[in-house]
């Protein structure tokens, strides 16, 4: 019987695991093996250790690939060059998308608006309209125009080149994108629960404070059980999406 092909997930922070994309891959078929970066478990060595691979988010940025804290960053950025030059299935989520645009050649930097510019940090509950319609993208099959979805960054990227932009928030453009025929990168977060909310509250307090406001907690509780519904079922379909574009990619890089 041929293998089943095999998904690497790349978990930078302890509470910024997989969460629903876990099962996204799991229902499409693929054999998943997590490796949390931080607590020392190695990057896989080149491409052929894997179908697909999953790079998720965390606090360290590309700003920090030379920090002695982040060894992992440096090499996994050189992996991911290696996924895009190959074709190899890739989706990154948040520092992820930032990784995978870096390697892909664009410029990752702090988010910024107005004139003078100064420093935003999209965090909370917000929209992200779709550049595309599910006719010219599939993986947008079945979602609106625009979908509530949880952002929580300070950095935003360039679109790489030869990349196809798939959305945009009112505050930062490039939010999703496709390069080539199977790598995806998304600013936002679709894979969380409203347990992992929880958790990011906690733990990020400090940043959520910095981005919000002294009451930016309350308002994303407030918030959470307002979109919590729409959202697990309108991302659930397009990490479906996602994925089964991942398993398109890795069933023509098995073909002989």
């Amino acid at each position: 019987m041929p293998r089943s092909p095999k998904a690497i997930v790349l978990q930078h922070i302890a509470h910024e695991g997989p969460g629903r994309v876990l099962g996204a891959l799991e229902r499409a078929g693929f054999q998943v093996e997590i490796r949390n970066l931080a607590e020392g478990e190695p990057l896989p060595g080149s491409v052929n250790e894997f179908d697909a691979l999953v790079v998720m988010g965390g606090p360290m940025g590309v700003g920090d690939l030379n920090d002695a804290r982040y060894p992992f960053l440096a090499p996994e950025v050189e992996l991911l060059r290696e996924c895009v030059a190959r074709e190899r299935p890739v989706l990154g989520i948040c520092l992820g998308a930032q990784l995978l645009a870096h390697a892909a050649g664009a410029r990752v930097y702090p988010l910024s608006i107005g004139e003078p510019s100064r420093r935003l940090r999209e965090v909370g509950w917000g929209a992200v309209h779709f550049a595309r319609s599910s006719d010219e993208e599939p993986i947008l099959e079945g979602l609106n125009p625009a979908e509530i979805v949880l952002h929580w960054h300070g950095d935003t990227f360039d679109l790489p080149p030869g990349a196809q932009l798939l959305a945009s928030s009112l505050h930062c453009e490039n939010q999703m994108f496709r390069l080539g025929k199977c790598a995806f990168g998304l600013q936002f977060h679709i894979e969380l629960e409203a347990g992992d909310i929880l958790r990011w509250l906690d733990e990020d307090a400090e940043y959520v404070e910095r981005a919000l406001g002294v009451n930016g907690r309350e308002r994303i509780l407030s918030d959470t059980p307002r979109y919590m519904s729409a959202f697990r079922a309108q991302s659930e379909r397009l990490l479906d999406g996602i994925v089964g574009a991942l398993w398109a990619g890795s069933e023509a890089q098995r073909m002989p």
